[in-house]
Order: structure tokens, then sequence, then C-alpha cells
């Protein structure tokens, strides 16, 4: 049940993240932060849908880190492209409370996986 939940979230989040990439770029002309937003904004998906199919707990484990750590990258990159006035207040509100409830649910789940 956790599993689907947060994958379906980290998917939601990767369209989130995609629309609002396309929009910096499209608007704003900028290409270095949005790209960097874009990858680490969809890896975390990838990863977790990934370790669904994990050889072993402790590969299961480790992808799901790795997801966490894209997450905890994607909040630096969201908030640098915000700071950088490349979207509004509310747009950095939503995803950025977004991306915590994510990175949440990754360090619950590795936390228990550790026991």
């Amino acid at each position: 049940m956790a599993k689907s939940i947060t994958r379906s979230k980290s998917f939601d989040f990767a369209l989130q993240i995609i629309k609002l990439v396309q929009t910096i770029q499209r608007t704003k002309k900028e290409y270095v932060l949005s790209k960097q937003l874009l990858r680490s904004g969809t890896a975390k998906g990838a990863m977790i849908c990934e370790a669904e199919h994990a050889e072993s707990r402790q590969d299961f484990r480790h992808k799901l880190n790795i997801g966490l750590k894209e997450a905890n990258e994607t909040r630096y990159w969201l908030k640098l492209s915000y700071m950088s006035h490349y979207f509004d207040y509310e747009t950095f509100t939503v995803l950025n409370n977004d991306v915590t409830e994510l990175i949440k649910l990754l360090a619950s789940t590795v936390k228990s996986l550790k026991n």
C-alpha cells in the first residue's frame, strides 16, 4: 500500500516538475537550472519503480535511498530556482510541500528497512 502511494505521488510530482520546467524554459529561456530540476525531479519516481523489482532487500533499500537523495536534491533546485525568480511563491510552496512529503515517506521506508 505505502509503495503504491509513494509511486503515485512521485509520478504526479514528476509531471508537475515537467510542466514547470517547460514553462521556465519557454518564458524565461533558462536551461541550466531547469534541466537540473527536471533530472532530479523525475529521477526519484524512476528509482521507486526500479526498487519494486530489486534483486534483494538490500538492493531495494539502496534504490529507495537514491530516490531519497534525489528528492533532497530536488528541494535544493526548487529553492534555488524560486530564489532566482523563475516562478512564483505559490508554485514553490506547493512543490516544496510535495517534495517534503515524498522525502518523509522515503525516509520512513528506508529507516524501517534498516531494522
